[in-house]
């Protein structure tokens, strides 16, 4: 009979599969270090352009309509 053993999946497989991770450390002058971490998915990619896009937009219509109350 074969012994079949198991690994740890957590350890080798990420949160979700399309996962984009960064690391970043960050110096100011001789004494502050940051040190620092982003993950995101692609589907977070995309809410976070919809929601810049919305965010330009009411600006953008906000702008126009301040021209025109100032006449």
């Amino acid at each position: 009979m074969a012994v079949v053993q198991q690994e740890d999946a957590s350890a080798t497989i990420s949160s979700h599969p399309e996962e984009i991770k960064s690391v970043f450390d960050l110096r100011v002058g001789e004494n502050i270090i940051l040190h620092g971490s982003f993950r995101i998915t692609p589907a977070g990619v995309i809410s976070t352009g919809i929601a810049i896009a919305a965010v330009a937009l009411a600006l953008g219509y906000l702008t126009s309509s301040m021209r025109g109350y100032r006449r």
